[in-house]
C-alpha cells in the first residue's frame, strides 16, 4: 500500500487533478455567475465574487479572450 501511494503517477494525477478545478473549472463558473447575476448580485455577493475573481485570476486571464461579458444595449431597455 505504501508504494501504491509514492507512485510518481499518482502524484501527476493528483498535480493534474488539481490544476484542471484551478485554471479551468472553477474559473468557468465564476464567469457563469457573473455573467447570469451581474445586474441583481448585492454587495456582500458582489464581494465574494470579486474575491474569488482575486483567487482565479490566472484561469480567468485564460479564458477571458473567449468569453464576452459585456451587456446587449438592446436588452437593457
Amino acid at each position: 500500500m505504501e508504494n501504491l501511494l509514492n507512485s510518481p503517477i499518482l502524484t501527476i494525477a493528483a498535480y493534474a487533478i488539481i490544476l484542471t478545478l484551478y485554471l479551468v473549472i472553477v474559473p468557468l463558473s465564476l464567469f457563469y455567475w457573473m455573467n447570469n447575476r451581474w445586474n441583481i448580485m448585492g454587495k456582500f455577493e458582489r464581494l465574494g465574487i470579486y474575491g474569488l475573481v482575486f483567487l482565479f485570476f490566472p484561469g480567468l486571464i485564460l479564458f477571458s479572450p473567449f468569453l464576452n461579458l459585456r451587456l446587449n444595449g438592446d436588452e437593457q431597455r
